[in-house]
């Protein structure tokens, strides 16, 4: 659970920006949009793969042109 401590003289504005990069980086917003809807077991295979397919493409071409640095 993401949660942000307001301590006596805090701002409310820092405490939404603090909040809602928590949140980001929790990925929960990331995972309720991937649920919002049913997607049937082949589809998210296809979309799976279609995403790795993508990662393997777009590491090949930074090894390539020599911007891969240790990653």
């Amino acid at each position: 659970m993401t949660e942000i401590v307001l301590g006596e003289g805090d701002r409310v504005e820092w405490a939404i920006k603090s909040f809602r990069r928590k949140v980001q980086r929790s990925g929960v917003l990331k995972d309720l949009r991937g649920k919002r809807f049913y997607l049937k077991p082949s589809a998210a295979k296809k979309l799976k793969a279609a995403a790795a397919l993508r990662r393997r493409r777009s590491s090949a071409r930074r090894r390539a042109t020599g911007r891969d640095q240790g990653r």
